[in-house]
């Protein structure tokens, strides 16, 4: 006897009418799924610094050679040191520390990168980029100058550092001072201006959750979807989609050079810029992001599991 997966016309209809829904309908899934699956990940379970074969820190103020203060004006120099970065209690800890008097200086945090760059849809299929992040318990005036992010950059952008946004920047989560509010973007076309409203660029943004983002964890993701014409890429906040952007949406060279490559993965907590504002007298040293895990999944994969039927 011989084993066969036979599929009927009906089951293949409901097949991928069942699919379509768990990637367009359904809240982003958690774990492994006949449709998502895990392909990398960082749960931060170890101590001290973070894995080198996973990341790169980013130290100073500047990449080399590249704009300086990171393109946006921050006052913070970025270290390598446990200070800084650290794995404890199954989170990533980065933290932003302050010396001396002047509000403007003596600021150092964290930015890492991962090591990867191909993290990109497979073709026809999809991508979907998530963590687990609490922001910086701070809001007021402790608060003035935080700016926390999770995103990913274009391949194309490291070790060139000056085609920005062309190569696109994917903003998965993004908070400033404090608020209990949620931004995301897609960064791409031409600075200032262009088809992508730069600086600006695509985006949106939501408050009011609760808990608020600085006391509590919540789960931020994106999923890339190179099945549906136009392609699309979803942003979601504990599993409720907030915003969508569409290939339609600029035109097609403008998406391609945006999104037709690879991308790597960031997270940092910057001080001051043009959009978070300078810290003042009044900002709090310490002020600290905990990361419970990064999560890459891709579909399609290999096998879909489907039961067997015995054929004679």
């Amino acid at each position: 006897m011989k084993w066969f997966i036979v599929i009927s016309h009906i089951t293949l209809a409901s097949l991928m009418i069942t699919l379509s829904g768990l990637r367009t309908g359904a809240p982003a899934q958690p774990m492994d799924t006949p449709d998502w699956k895990l392909i990398w990940s960082d749960e931060f379970n170890g101590s001290g610094g973070v894995d080198p074969v996973d990341w790169l820190y980013d130290t100073g103020t500047s990449y080399p050679d590249g704009p300086p203060n990171w393109g946006t004006g921050e006052v913070e120099t970025y270290t390598s040191s446990l200070s800084n970065v650290y794995q404890e209690g199954g989170n990533l800890h980065i933290l932003a520390l302050q010396s001396g008097t002047d509000p403007l200086k003596g600021w150092t945090s964290g930015r890492i990168e991962t090591v990867r760059t191909d993290f990109q849809p497979p073709p026809g299929g999809g991508l979907a980029v998530e963590a687990s992040i609490r922001l910086p318990d701070l809001s007021d005036a402790g608060a003035q100058g935080y700016w926390p992010a999770f995103w990913m950059l274009g391949a194309p952008y490291r070790g060139n550092y000056w085609n920005w946004p062309g190569i696109g920047e994917i903003d998965i989560l993004e908070n400033i001072n404090g608020l209990n509010q949620w931004w995301a973007t897609l960064h791409c076309g031409t600075n200032p201006g262009g088809p992508c409203n730069e600086p600006s660029g695509i985006g949106g943004s939501h408050t009011g959750f609760t808990p608020s983002l600085q006391s509590s964890f919540h789960t931020y993701r994106i999923e890339f979807d190179t099945s549906l014409a136009p392609q699309e890429i979803r942003w979601y906040v504990d599993g409720v989609q907030r915003l969508m952007v569409t290939s339609n949406q600029v035109d097609a060279a403008t998406w391609s050079q945006a999104t037709q490559h690879g991308f790597f993965i960031l997270l940092n907590v910057a001080i001051g810029g043009g959009w978070a504002g300078n810290p003042t007298g009044a900002t709090a040293s310490g002020g600290t992001m905990l990361v419970d895990y990064v999560r890459v999944y891709a579909w399609p994969v290999h096998s879909v599991y489907l039961p067997l039927v015995a054929v004679p």
